[in-house]
């Protein structure tokens, strides 16, 4: 087993997190990992789906890429991506509203622009974890 190197901080973020996931602390790590790889060519080259999150009196718009990347596209966050839904919709609440706890479900922060005007949530559209 190989072992990495972390500073003591790091070590209870990731203890913590996978209490509260209840996975190993190696599952942790490889969660991070695969969140923060780039995209493979093959999500650069689908156009990705239209979604928006509205927070604070602000629309964000942004492109969701399967399995779970979100850029945002508007705003002052424009061009930032993020490798989970969840990252990007504490980055808007960080953002809007640094003051409070930004923890948010992303798969429900976010909407599928769909023009319809029926509330959409982006868990609609979530792939399965086999596609994951």
């Amino acid at each position: 087993m190989a072992l990495i190197e972390v500073d003591q901080n790091t070590k209870q973020a990731v203890s913590l997190a996978a209490r509260m996931a209840n996975v190993s602390e190696g599952e942790i790590v490889r969660r991070l990992v695969r969140g923060s790889a780039p995209p493979r060519e093959d999500e650069k080259i689908t156009p990705g789906v239209a979604i928006f999150a509205d927070y604070e009196g602000h629309r964000v718009r942004a492109r969701f890429y399967a399995p779970a990347r979100v850029e945002i596209v508007d705003g002052p966050l424009a061009g930032q991506s993020f490798g989970t839904p969840t990252g990007a919709a504490r980055a808007v609440v960080r953002h809007y509203n640094p003051s409070i706890n930004d923890n948010r479900n992303g798969w429900t922060f976010w909407q599928v622009g769909n023009g319809t005007g029926v509330r959409t949530w982006l868990q609609s559209i979530r792939p399965s974890a086999d596609q994951r």
